[in-house]
C-alpha cells in the first residue's frame, strides 16, 4: 500500500469511527478531570541561601574563580569538607532528617496546632481515593503489629521502625535543596499541603543547615576555646592563691629585718609575679580563641525568606483533562488500527 493509499486509509477509517474516537476522547477526558480533582493539593515554600565563601588564595585561587565563570566547579586549596555542593547530599541523610521529627507546625485553617511534624505527615495526610484500598490494609496490618519503639517515641537513626523509615522517606521527597554552581547560591524548598507548614518547615530546614553548618566549621575553635576557659580558670585560681600567701606571709613579717625572711618574701612575691605573667598570657590567648571562633562562624546571606504561598503547586485541571483526551483519542485509534490490521496491510 502506498502512502497516499495509507494515509486515505487512515482518514477512512478515522471519519468512519469519529463518534466513537469523540467518545473515547470525552471519557477519558472526564476520567482525568476526576484523578484531578482526587490529587491533594500541594503548596511549596522556597528559601534562597548565599553562604559565605571560604577564601582561596594565589595560583588554585584565580584557578577556581576562572573556572566559576565558565560554569566549572573545581574544589582547590580548600581546608572545608562541608561546602555547598553537598548540601543537597546533607538535607538527604537520616540523621538531618530525623532532626526534623519534632518540629511543631500549625495549619492554616487552625485543625492543627502545636503537632510535630512526625505526627502530622504519619496521621493528617490526605491521600488519592484511589489508594484508600491500600491504605486501609496498611492500616490493619498496623493494628494487628505493636511496636515497642514507636510507642515510646524512641527516634535511633541507626535503627529506625518501620513506620519511622516511611515517614523519613516522606519527608525525603518532600525537600529539595539545589546548588547554583557558579555562585553557590543555595534554594530549599519544601512541599507540603499546607501552606503554612510548608512555610515553616523550610524556615526550619533553613535554620537546622545553618546551624549544622556553623557546628561544623567552628568544631575545633570551639574545643580550643573550652580548652583555654579550663587553663584560664586553673591560671587565675592559682594567680589569686600565690597572691594570697605572699600577702599573708607579708602582714605576718612585717616588722621582721631578718634576710631570711626577706628572702623568703621575695621568693613568694617572684612567684606570685610568675603567676600573674602566666594569668596574663592566658588571658590575650583566650581573647584570641573567641576572635576565631568568631571567624570561623560563617555568615549566611538570606536572599529570599519562606513565606506562605498563596496558590497551590498542582498540575491545572485542564492538563489533565487535554493529557487524558489525548491518550482516549490515540487508544481509539489503536484499536482502528489493528481492527483493520488486514486491510493495512493488503
Amino acid at each position: 500500500m502506498e502512502k497516499n493509499d495509507i494515509t486515505i486509509f487512515i482518514t477512512s477509517i478515522l471519519w468512519n469511527d469519529k463518534k466513537k474516537i469523540a467518545l473515547y476522547s470525552i471519557v477519558a477526558g472526564i476520567i482525568g478531570v476526576v484523578i484531578a480533582f482526587g490529587v491533594p493539593r500541594i503548596y511549596k515554600s522556597s528559601v534562597i541561601l548565599a553562604p559565605e565563601q571560604s577564601s582561596n588564595s594565589g595560583f588554585s585561587g584565580s584557578i577556581s574563580t576562572l573556572a566559576s565563570m565558565v560554569g566549572m566547579d573545581m574544589m582547590i586549596g580548600g581546608d572545608d569538607a562541608i561546602y555547598p555542593e553537598i548540601y543537597p547530599d546533607l538535607m538527604a541523610s537520616t540523621d538531618f532528617i530525623v532532626q526534623l521529627f519534632p518540629i511543631k507546625v500549625n495549619s492554616l485553617k487552625g485543625n492543627i496546632k502545636d503537632m510535630s511534624y512526625y505526627d502530622y505527615l504519619s496521621s493528617k495526610q490526605k491521600k488519592a481515593w484511589w489508594t484508600f484500598p491500600l491504605t486501609l490494609k496498611n492500616k490493619i496490618i498496623n493494628s494487628l503489629k505493636k511496636d515497642t519503639e514507636e510507642e515510646n517515641n524512641r527516634v535511633d537513626p541507626f535503627r529506625l521502625t518501620k513506620k519511622q523509615y516511611d515517614i523519613t522517606k516522606k519527608i525525603g521527597s518532600n525537600l529539595d535543596c539545589s546548588v547554583d554552581k557558579k555562585t553557590s547560591v543555595i534554594s530549599i524548598t519544601v512541599t507540603d499541603q499546607d501552606p503554612l507548614i510548608a512555610a515553616t518547615m523550610a524556615d526550619s530546614v533553613k535554620s537546622r543547615l545553618q546551624v549544622f553548618i556553623t557546628n561544623y566549621r567552628t568544631n575545633k575553635a570551639r574545643n580550643d576555646l573550652e580548652y583555654m576557659e579550663k587553663l584560664y580558670r586553673e591560671a587565675k585560681d592559682q594567680y589569686a592563691k600565690a597572691r594570697q600567701v605572699y600577702a599573708s606571709y607579708a602582714d605576718a613579717n612585717q616588722d621582721v629585718m631578718l634576710q631570711s625572711f626577706r628572702a623568703k618574701q621575695e621568693e613568694l612575691e617572684n612567684e606570685m609575679q610568675l603567676k600573674y605573667d602566666i594569668y596574663s598570657q592566658v588571658v590575650q590567648q583566650l581573647q584570641l580563641t573567641k576572635a576565631k571562633v568568631q571567624e570561623k562562624t560563617p555568615a549566611f546571606t538570606v536572599v529570599q525568606s519562606a513565606t506562605v504561598p498563596i496558590r497551590h503547586s498542582n498540575k491545572p485541571k485542564v492538563i489533565y483533562l487535554l493529557g487524558f483526551m489525548i491518550l482516549g483519542f490515540f487508544i481509539r485509534i489503536c484499536y482502528d488500527l489493528y481492527k483493520n490490521r488486514k486491510e493495512f496491510l493488503e
